[in-house]
């Protein structure tokens, strides 16, 4: 059987897709939707059960009895006698009596023998010619020579004196990029005029043709049913007024306390619920370890070390100083003057005088003026505007022709452009099976015994064309 497919995998410009609106209402099958990337990318994982947490759980300290204030250190540690280590004893040194035998195992064991001198493997040099006198001159020699070459003068430096004349060699840009004239090319751009049909217009339209009228019945109405008035006299009371009535009771007492004297006259016994319940208890000292006194060691120091005793002192003279002596020495007197110092003149400024502050203002004793500060020291000024610095918006001419050419338009070559197969209302090449409880429209190829059953589109233009600007 052919494989379907659905509107969201025939589409190849990714613009149609299935409405994915559920049609049956009581559809409780709970099966996921397959149609999507992310289902093909990303895979399902089997449960995973989370980590288990290696925090120590949390479990109140309490009811651990009185603290020793002893440590571990201090239950394992045992002291031991530090003595000082002996230090290893050289032997002395005993030479050895009789003679030192000089002989090797070489010596014994490889015994000399007489060698002759090795005969040369080379054949004997035959000489082709009769003894006559060979002419040693090379070819180097006979062939190459050497010229006669005259002794070149000394160049002799002349000022430079620049040309009166003006510069006349043009350079190579100028040459090669010469000034040319603009010409106006073609354009290619489509005339901006409206494509008007001379089939006149008949107005039909899908809706037209394919929708069928239907006859409406008179509405149903519903009749009024006609007021009754009640017979009973209205009593005014309402549910709660009814069921829950008021019972006769003594009226609330305030829970306040009375305001009475804080304290009390008998002197303070200087006891507190602290003191009483928190007594102290012996607690045992810490255990401190005694260093051992410093006992000096008997006798004289005897201060000479290893270098003194070795070391032998050799007079060296002082190094020579790399620097070179300086040739020019002068001796008047430093003038001290820098371009700082003549170019910056230190200013004369002036101790800022203290602000102080104006005296407040007094209230007058003559009626109100009606005169604000702001009318009675108020001076006008003539408003001078500001330049504006924005330059003046007049279009830039130009006397040579504009080319209207470019790139785009030379190079662009027209491309066909193609329709998505999901724009019609059934793809061409697929028949129409079925739609799904999600949406989604399943369409198979068409066979060769549907090729013939098929009904071609009503709609050959696409619903949406990609137009290139």
């Amino acid at each position: 059987m052919a494989r379907r497919k659905c509107i969201c995998e025939i589409c190849n410009c990714g613009r149609h897709h299935c409405p994915h609106l559920p049609t049956g209402l009581y559809d409780r099958t709970l099966q996921p939707c397959l149609l999507t990337e992310y289902h093909d990318k990303y895979p399902a994982h089997g449960d995973l059960k989370p980590r288990d947490s290696l925090k120590p759980k949390y479990e109140p300290l309490c009811n651990r009895g009185r603290m020793e204030g002893t440590s571990t250190f201090k239950t394992d540690y045992i002291p031991h006698e530090i003595t000082r280590r002996q230090g290893r004893l050289q032997d002395e040194y005993r030479p050895k009596s009789g003679e030192i035998d000089h002989h090797t195992t070489y010596k014994t064991d490889y015994s000399p023998h007489k060698i002759k001198p090795a005969e040369s493997m080379r054949p004997p040099q035959s000489k082709p010619g009769k003894g006559g006198k060979v002419d040693t001159v090379p070819t180097y020699k006979d062939d190459y020579r050497q010229w006669e070459i005259p002794k070149r003068k000394p160049k002799i430096q002349q000022g430079y004196c620049p040309p009166s004349a003006r510069f006349g060699n043009p350079s190579t840009f100028q040459d090669d990029y010469g000034p040319k004239r603009y010409s106006l090319r073609e354009s290619f751009r489509p005339p901006n005029v409206p494509n008007i049909s001379d089939v006149p217009f008949d107005g039909l339209t899908n809706h037209k043709i394919s929708y069928v009228p239907h006859l409406l019945g008179d509405r149903y109405v519903r009749p009024r049913d006609e007021y009754k008035s009640n017979d009973k006299p209205f009593e005014g009371l309402t549910t709660h007024r009814h069921d829950y009535r008021g019972t006769h009771g003594d009226p609330t007492k305030s829970f306040k306390p009375e305001q009475s004297k804080l304290g009390s006259d008998v002197p303070f016994e200087g006891s507190s619920e602290f003191r009483d319940r928190y007594q102290p208890w012996p607690v045992t000292l810490p255990y401190v370890h005694k260093h051992p006194d410093y006992v000096p060691p008997d006798g004289p120091m005897d201060l000479n070390s290893t270098s003194h005793l070795d070391y032998v002192g050799h007079k060296v003279k002082p190094p020579a100083p790399f620097r070179p002596a300086s040739a020019r020495k002068v001796h008047a007197p430093f003038q001290g003057n820098t371009t700082m110092k003549d170019d910056f003149k230190q200013w004369d400024v002036k101790k800022t005088e203290m602000i102080k502050r104006g005296e407040e203002m007094l209230i007058p004793s003559a009626k109100f003026d009606d005169l604000t500060t702001f009318k009675a020291n108020y001076v006008s000024h003539p408003i001078n505007p500001t330049q504006s610095f924005r330059p003046t918006d007049l279009p830039l001419h130009s006397k040579t022709p504009f080319d209207a050419g470019t790139l785009y338009r030379i190079e662009y070559t027209p491309k066909k452009l193609e329709i998505c197969p999901a724009s019609y209302p059934t793809p061409p090449g697929y028949v129409y099976e079925n739609t799904d409880s999600r949406g989604h429209k399943f369409f198979h190829k068409v066979t060769a015994s549907e090729e013939n059953l098929t009904v071609p589109n009503e709609m050959h233009l696409p619903k949406e064309v990609a137009v290139a600007s």
